[in-house]
């Protein structure tokens, strides 16, 4: 097996288990009992199905379609301002949709779309194409490091307004591509100054995200209202112990723990599978991630390896902050465990990139193939 066909067969577990705990999580005190039809009808199931078949239209995409001009103009340079009227398009009346006091969709006819995940993977695959296409020139400061970093701020800063929380996750993945593609250290310190005055226009000026900070300090000392999440969210898990309480016996589902079906849902594996439960989920993200280097590895091009890259950190990064701020190791943000929370726009687009991955493990694996089928022959 390949290691593109073990992220797939990784990814497709965590989809699976997403079902099963979402509805689970979802489930509601009523005098109707629940089905397997209705499980297998419900829509996370619907989504997750969707997923696996984005999931395979990834796997098969032309990777060099990326590389194309049209217009003399390199086709990832599109994906910047396609990006910046998405994240527009939810100010718009009628366009736009609030969720939570939150502006973060806009709703083409029913179906809705969170740009602020189309963004996040279209910066992925900008940051790692420019990259690989001014690798010479990224230990420049001026002409290598500011553009792409400069155009990442924009879209971070677009997000931050809405959801500190993907936006950080941008901007962290975008740092960590073009460090690994060669960026200096220095570059990132004298841009600090920056990001700690966007970080306090981002925390300190907005009331909800100061409490949060406070709360996080403090839990046991903050008002009943604003401790509330961190709390239940510790209680659900410390309820589950080593084995559990069981597939669909959790308690603080009911009412209790908020955001149990999303941001949450990692409390509702603890509480119902125990510590060997969240194990298990967690030694999935980490194998993923370990096939993903192994990818990187044998990768034919530098933008396969930055865009892989990219994608796995993404991944990585956001499942960690996940659980670091359902355990309380951080403060309480909202953002999704990877294939496991409910959502359509996430688990739709995450899946695509999973099958890029497999896409890029294909062609490296078809070169290695063709090089070992015709060995180049030395002349005297």
């Amino acid at each position: 097996m390949r290691a593109g066909q073990g992220i797939i067969v990784i990814s497709i577990s965590l989809l699976m288990l997403g079902v099963v705990m979402v509805n689970s999580a979802g489930m509601q005190i009523s005098e109707h009992s629940v089905s397997l039809a209705d499980m297998l009808s419900s829509r996370p199931t619907i989504l997750a199905l969707l997923a696996i078949v984005a999931m395979f239209i990834g796997s098969r995409f032309p990777i060099q379609l990326f590389e194309k001009r049209p217009f003399h103009i390199p086709i990832v340079y599109w994906l910047l301002p396609i990006s910046v009227i998405l994240l527009l398009l939810v100010y718009v009346p009628g366009i736009g949709k609030e969720v939570n006091y939150s502006k973060r969709w806009i709703d083409f006819g029913g179906f809705n779309l969170q740009p602020s995940e189309v963004a996040k993977w279209m910066m992925v695959i900008m940051i790692a194409w420019w990259s690989s296409q001014h690798f010479d020139s990224l230990k420049m400061y001026w002409k290598g490091f500011i553009p792409p970093i400069f155009g990442v701020s924009v879209i971070a800063a677009m997000i931050a307004v809405e959801d500190l929380g993907t936006a950080v996750l941008i901007f962290s993945t975008a740092c960590f591509i073009l460090f690994a593609a060669g960026s200096k250290l220095w570059h990132f310190a004298t841009f600090a100054p920056v990001v700690l005055g966007g970080f306090y226009l981002a925390v300190y000026q907005v009331d909800y995200r100061m409490t949060r900070l406070l709360t996080y300090l403090d839990p046991y000392d903050a008002p009943e209202k604003a401790r509330y999440h961190i709390l239940q969210s510790m209680s659900t898990i410390s309820e589950g112990g080593l084995a559990g309480l069981g597939l669909g016996n959790g308690i603080h589902k009911f009412g209790y723990l908020p955001e149990d079906t999303t941001d949450f849902i990692f409390a509702v594996i603890c509480e119902e599978l125990g510590v060997f439960g969240a194990l298990a989920v967690a030694s999935l993200y980490i194998a993923l991630v370990v096939l993903g280097i192994c990818v990187i590895k044998k990768a034919v091009s530098t933008f396969h390896q930055l865009l892989t890259l990219g994608i796995i950190v993404t991944i990585g990064l956001q499942a960690s902050i996940n659980v670091l701020v359902v355990t309380a190791l951080v403060p309480t943000k909202g953002i999704a465990l990877p294939l496991l929370s409910n959502g359509g726009t996430g688990w739709l687009l995450t899946a695509f990139c999973i099958g890029l991955i497999d896409a890029i493990d294909r062609r490296s694996e078809a070169r290695s193939t063709a090089q070992h089928a015709f060995p180049t022959t030395a002349h005297a």
